[in-house]
């Protein structure tokens, strides 16, 4: 016969992983320091945000407007400066419904511009590529030679809007190329974007994971500009 109160009294020997105390109490999260804040860094942070304004606002090529606001996005800086952007891309599709040159036969410049315009809530029509195509409605023998201009085309080819069958063939002839680009490897940093851009178009991400990676793609660029890449630095 058991004897309960033996049962009862017996301590229950439980097994330990011997797990120390967690150091995240409310005292030493409070202890942490981070360079990157206080009125010193906001002081910065303030400077460098103007000076990149001054330079949206001295930047007058059409194409070196779209490559600024494009940048800015990819960097995760582009709520600093919506107003600037705004008005650029305002001024720019008012130009396309008049007409503009300066994009003329480009296939890079035309293909940002459309996507600018597009993410950005206009109303552009995907007839801007017809310039593109051949007699027999295909795309032009020398546009393989165009890889920016191609990446371009591929990302923006991810605007479509329903039945626009010319941006489904766009894609189609832009994602060959590039694949192949890839195989040759003629230019490290291209390269790199191409492949990045096949595994995750643009339009499919959240730009603020994709600018970790973005960061040390710009830095290696010949035309970085040092002071969004201190600001955006600041910022992430």
């Amino acid at each position: 016969m058991t004897n309960n109160n033996t049962s009862n009294n017996s301590s229950i020997i439980r097994r330990s992983a011997n797990y120390q105390p967690s150091i995240w109490d409310y005292n030493y999260i409070q202890s942490l320091r981070n360079k990157y804040v206080g009125e010193t860094c906001t002081g910065q942070s303030n400077v460098l945000k103007e000076h990149v304004r001054m330079m949206i606002h001295k930047v007058v090529y059409p194409l070196e407007q779209l490559e600024l606001i494009d940048i800015l996005q990819r960097l995760g800086l582009s709520h600093h400066f919506e107003g600037e952007m705004k008005r650029i891309l305002e001024g720019l599709y008012n130009n396309d419904q008049s007409g503009d040159t300066w994009r003329k036969e480009n296939l890079y410049a035309t293909t940002l511009k459309f996507r600018l315009l597009r993410q950005h809530g206009y109303n552009i029509s995907q007839g801007v590529f017809n310039i593109f195509k051949d007699k027999r409605g295909k795309c032009k023998a020398c546009l393989c030679e165009e890889t920016k201009g191609i990446l371009s085309l591929y990302e923006a080819s991810f605007l479509l809007t329903e039945s626009e069958n010319m941006l489904e063939e766009l894609r189609n002839f832009a994602t060959k190329h590039l694949q192949e680009y890839v195989k040759q490897n003629r230019d490290k940093t291209l390269s790199a974007m191409v492949t990045y851009a096949l595994e995750l178009p643009l339009h499919w991400i959240i730009i603020k994971f994709e600018t970790r990676w973005f960061i040390d793609v710009y830095r290696s660029r010949e035309d970085m500009n040092p002071i969004l890449l201190n600001e955006t630095i600041r910022i992430v």
